[in-house]
């Protein structure tokens, strides 16, 4: 239990916040009049210190003493109103909460409509009784602590929290808690930081200087794609380039909310971070622009992993990266991990769970420390997981198609199979390619018969592809194959998987390939069911007799075609890019020639309007 403080006060000197014991009898006298013997905690608080009187705790301001506390006896006829929210099953803890109005003993004297009350309904096996704080005038549920200990407890760390910014308030307290962050964070350098986190969660807890932005940069690279706050963190010497564009991220992604950007700009104002500067960084968010940019060694490396994860090879990437990684130098005393790392767009992406635990476990600085398990690469060989359920192909839809070109650099890609005056964009979130992919056949310069798609754009060993996952297309009698065009820069490999519009899970009902070089098709094939057209001389390793025949099912033909691709042509994708990635893309020529003269085609579209 801690012990009443003292609280330094230059006008009024020192106060006492707590009063004299009371003895044993006291004790006894209150608990005959109570009926009820008290539960430990409260009984040795009560030797220790008869009532406690404080400035403010946590709404309340004054504890009573023996001759004080009293049984509750729900004045207010709170009970009624939360037996009526029960439910046909409620929980043990909500049946606790209902009945304890009746039954709590109340210990506070003076409070801002807030109760301090102890229910000893609600036991532990040491006998304690659990304590609810009320606010009554919050609407909200009681807190619960599972003891009166508990609660002071944290009374005590409320108590030093509310006084951290006083520059003379310093005790014994104090003193310890600042050691424990300084601990901390040379334990977080040396890739130690599962034991870090209790001490900066005890210390954050007395609301101990830098101890919530360390620990926060700790739980950032836990959960990477969860936002976090950094306080003053941005304004100190060479911090700001780091931490701005974190602190940025949430903003960039929440556009719509009227005057938000103005609020979250005066934030960045009150930190001494001027307005164009924080302008800057939020627009290169959004527009994709962004480039996470170090000095030094580390720096080096971050320019190395951008160059291979811009066209889809994380996992080339982040192994640069993790390299790299001892080499990292601190901008400032306050950061412990390279934070800026989580906003870059194309970067950020691959700091999944699995790798910000492996920084975390990393040393770095300077400091020493054995290395990690690296984390598992998180890109499959070749083609096959398009053809694996749903769940694996995140962020794509049911179909897919796309165009390999050999030899060629993926900036090249737009000139050869992209519409006129295409040009590869910033790098797309896979949430964002449906609706471009949308968007694209609502403009008036396109003709409703054209099926242009919108395509991420990468490189998978010596092939540059451009894919297109996230389209609604279906392969149709005026299809065009685009592998001619694309082959004018070495050979073009085209594949189409049409499922349908319905199951997404099930058979195709068309898979295309087409093969090309020097601007002249070399083979294809199409499969409709049991339907095959072909032309050329397709290789064995190829044949769709063989990859779709008799006796094979149309999911398990797809994946032997799949992987046949990979292993005759060694086409593969990035299915971690595609689905949870970055990668930039630019719109294609139609996949559908123009109808000839007495063809027919219908076209549809639809608008959504609100009721």
């Amino acid at each position: 239990m801690p012990r009443p403080e003292r609280e330094g006060d230059r006008r009024t000197g020192t106060v006492v916040l707590g009063r004299a014991g009371a003895d044993e009898a006291a004790v006894a006298a209150a608990e005959e009049r109570l009926g009820r013997r008290l539960p430990p905690s409260y009984r040795q608080f009560l030797s220790v210190s008869d009532g406690w009187y404080v400035d403010q705790m946590a709404g309340v301001y004054r504890l009573g003493g023996v001759a004080d506390i009293d049984w509750f006896g729900d004045p207010y006829g709170m009970t009624p109103m939360y037996e009526r929210d029960l439910g046909a099953d409620p929980s043990p803890e909500e049946t606790l909460l209902a009945g304890m109005w009746r039954r709590a003993l109340r210990l506070e004297t003076d409070s801002d409509m807030t109760y301090a009350l102890l229910d000893p309904g609600d036991r532990d096996e040491d006998g304690e009784w659990a304590l609810y704080v009320y606010k009554g005038w919050s609407g909200e549920f009681p807190d619960r602590y599972p003891s009166f200990r508990a609660y002071m407890e944290a009374m005590y760390r409320h108590f030093h929290a509310t006084r951290a910014e006083r520059a003379d308030f310093v005790n014994a307290t104090t003193r310890e808690q600042d050691a424990r962050v300084e601990r901390a964070r040379l334990l977080a350098l040396r890739g130690r930081h599962e034991e870090a986190v209790p001490l900066l969660e005890e210390a954050s807890g007395f609301g101990r200087p830098h101890s919530a932005v360390l620990l926060n940069q700790v739980r950032h690279f836990l959960a990477p794609h969860r936002s976090r706050g950094y306080g003053g963190l941005v304004a100190e010497p060479g911090c700001l380039p780091e931490v701005l564009p974190v602190e940025a991220m949430e903003r960039a992604r929440d556009a719509r909310r009227p005057g938000g950007d103005d609020h979250w700009l005066g934030m960045m104002a009150a930190r001494g971070v001027a307005r164009e500067t924080a302008e800057a960084v939020l627009g290169a968010l959004r527009d994709g622009s962004h480039r996470y940019a170090p000095q030094g060694a580390w720096g080096r490396a971050v320019a190395e992993a951008l160059e291979s994860a811009r066209w889809g090879a994380g996992d080339a990437a982040w192994r640069v990266l993790r390299e790299a990684l001892p080499r990292w130098e601190q901008p400032g005393p306050g950061l412990i991990v390279p934070l800026g790392l989580l906003a870059d767009p194309v970067l950020g992406p691959l700091v999944t769970p699995e790798r910000g635990r492996e920084v975390l476990a990393t040393p770095r600085a300077g400091q020493r420390g054995p290395a990690p398990d690296p984390a598992p690469d998180l890109d499959p060989p070749g083609l096959g997981w398009l053809a694996e359920p749903a769940a694996h192909r995140a962020s794509l839809g049911s179909g897919y198609r796309g165009v390999w070109v050999e030899g060629v650099d993926p900036a090249r890609l737009p000139g050869l199979i992209g519409e006129e005056g295409a040009v590869l964009s910033s790098p797309v979130r896979p949430f964002d390619m449906s609706r471009l992919a949308v968007g694209v056949h609502g403009r008036e310069d396109v003709e409703p018969w054209e099926d242009r798609a919108v395509a991420s754009v990468g490189r998978s060993g010596p092939w540059a592809f451009a894919f297109d996952g996230y389209g609604h297309s279906r392969f149709g009698p005026r299809f065009r194959s685009p592998a001619a065009a694309a082959s004018a820069g070495g050979r073009a490999v085209v594949v189409w998987c049409d499922r349908g519009p319905g199951d997404p899970e099930g058979p195709p009902v068309a898979f295309h390939l087409s093969v090309a070089e020097r601007s002249t098709e070399l083979y294809a094939f199409t499969v409709r069911g049991t339907e095959t057209e072909r032309s050329g001389a397709i290789p064995e390793a190829l044949d769709p007799d063989r990859l779709f025949g008799p006796g094979a099912d149309g999911v398990g033909g797809e994946r032997r075609a799949l992987d046949a691709l990979y292993g005759e042509l060694g086409l593969a994708l990035p299915r971690f890019a595609l689905t949870r990635g970055r990668l930039p893309a630019f719109t294609t020529r139609s996949w559908t020639r123009a109808p000839r003269e007495g063809e027919r085609f219908a076209h549809l579209s639809f608008t959504r309007t609100r009721r």
